[in-house]
């Protein structure tokens, strides 16, 4: 990230004082915050100092604006694992069709460790949620004995995972 790319975006780069939100009600992020996350997507390890000297701030200001965005769940920083190589040997995603609250399936799907992306959709299903479990087993106790059991699921389609060939969290800002 070039500096003369992030002065490109705002009038003032270095003002985090913007405090207008979005259409959805998220924090509106200015041009340095902006810049700092795509330095983080690139390396999560990537040393303040390094990404202070990218974006035009010090250290210590890059501190604060990362504890920020992190404290507002702008964004996190996780260590993301193959889960073959940690002993998660089946993954699948699972459509749901619901009879009322959607709302409440959700919220005790999102309860589950399994679940790793709960999301309520438009169209065939209207939840999709991927389940990472150690083996079959695991998988039909989660699919058969958890989520069917949830009040309101009314049916259930499972996409076994065959090979995982892509994934990133790459996508940058906009």
């Amino acid at each position: 990230m070039h500096s003369e790319f992030v002065a490109s975006r705002s009038a003032d780069p270095r003002d985090p004082r913007d405090s207008r939100a979005s259409r959805n009600g998220t924090p509106h992020l200015d041009a340095v915050s902006l810049a700092i996350i795509e330095q983080l997507q690139e390396d999560g390890r990537r040393p303040y100092a390094a990404i202070g000297k990218a974006v035009g701030l010090s250290e210590a200001a890059v501190r604060q604006r990362v504890q920020k965005l992190l404290d507002q769940g702008v964004m996190q920083i996780v260590a993301v694992t193959d889960p073959l190589t940690v002993g998660f040997r089946r993954q699948a995603m699972v459509g749901i069709h619901v009879e009322g609250d959607v709302e409440s399936v959700a919220d005790a799907l999102t309860a589950m460790p399994e679940c790793e992306y709960v999301v309520m959709t438009a169209g065939s299903f209207d939840l999709m949620v991927e389940i990472v479990c150690e083996d079959d087993d695991h998988l039909l106790d989660v699919i058969n004995g958890r989520i069917r059991a949830i009040p309101g699921v009314r049916s259930t389609e499972s996409f076994v995972y065959l090979k995982l060939k892509k994934q990133t969290y790459m996508w940058g800002t906009r």
